[in-house]
């Protein structure tokens, strides 16, 4: 059984920086990750998504150039660099583990075989 524990959320003002952290337990090995959120009344949406290996990314076209995915294997971490964040950013940040990629970056939830309890994430303005 795959567990993910996500931190790092916070209260920060609009042009701030996070950085998220999901250690992920249990056998993810081959596993595709993401990140997702959540905003109060709204559907759980995609952020980003990072292969095995790291060598491909995928990214929410409201978050590119902003947001950085990256992992690191040995450590069963996944990570999510938010830089020059904005009110809109407001959200539950939810890790995810796709266990069945076929090699696919996924972007929709029902791909995604394990989740976290979530981190929230405050950008006032």
């Amino acid at each position: 059984q795959v567990q993910l524990v996500e931190s790092g959320g916070g209260l920060v003002q609009a042009g701030d920086s996070l950085r998220l952290s999901c250690a992920a337990s249990g056998r993810t090995f081959g596993y595709y990750m993401g990140w997702f959120r959540q905003a109060p009344g709204k559907e759980r949406e995609f952020v980003a998504a990072m292969s095995w290996s790291g060598r491909w990314t995928n990214y929410a076209d409201s978050v590119k150039g902003r947001f950085t995915i990256s992992r690191d294997n040995a450590k069963s971490t996944l990570y999510l660099q938010l830089n020059s964040l904005k009110p809109e950013d407001t959200a539950v940040y939810y890790c995810a583990a796709d266990r069945d990629h076929s090699g696919t970056l996924y972007t929709s939830v029902h791909n995604y075989d394990y989740w976290g309890q979530g981190t929230q994430v405050t950008v006032s303005s």
